[in-house]
């Protein structure tokens, strides 16, 4: 494949199948190759190196405007299972850290946490020291 070409499903382990840019609208850019191995642009903005080998499809996965897509109402969220949000300080204090206490109160701790009592605000979601942590050039942002 020539440099800058436009792929998607982009396997990361030989025979499991496409793992990498798979959803509506997304592509990823080949923007070097050496050796058996070539660098990946991701849609994430991640620079990650995969072998030669590995299978992909050339071209951008279809369906670019799923995003722009308007439900009109909230029961089309709900048949796509999506349930609504509430927030934490509507909730009783058996429910969430944040609920409880008489009218308007604030949340009542230095920063806001998840329903299980974990700091929300800051804390990196990303595993690190995984096996394919070596083949990746530059965090996404």
């Amino acid at each position: 494949m020539p440099l800058g070409m436009a792929i998607h499903n982009i396997e990361i382990t030989l025979g499991k199948g496409g793992q990498l840019a798979r959803a509506a609208g997304a592509v990823a850019e080949l923007i070097a190759k050496e050796d058996r191995s070539a660098t990946l642009r991701l849609p994430s903005g991640e620079v990650r190196l995969i072998s030669e080998n590995f299978s992909a499809t050339i071209g951008q996965v279809g369906n670019i405007t799923a995003n722009n897509r308007s439900f009109g109402k909230a029961g089309a969220k709900r048949w796509l299972g999506k349930r609504s949000e509430v927030r934490g300080v509507a909730m009783n204090p058996v429910d969430h850290p944040h609920g409880g206490g008489e009218g308007r109160t604030p949340i009542g701790r230095k920063k806001p946490v998840t329903p299980c009592g974990y700091s929300a605000l800051g804390k990196k979601s990303q595993k690190r020291n995984r096996y394919s942590d070596a083949s990746i050039l530059r965090r996404r942002e």
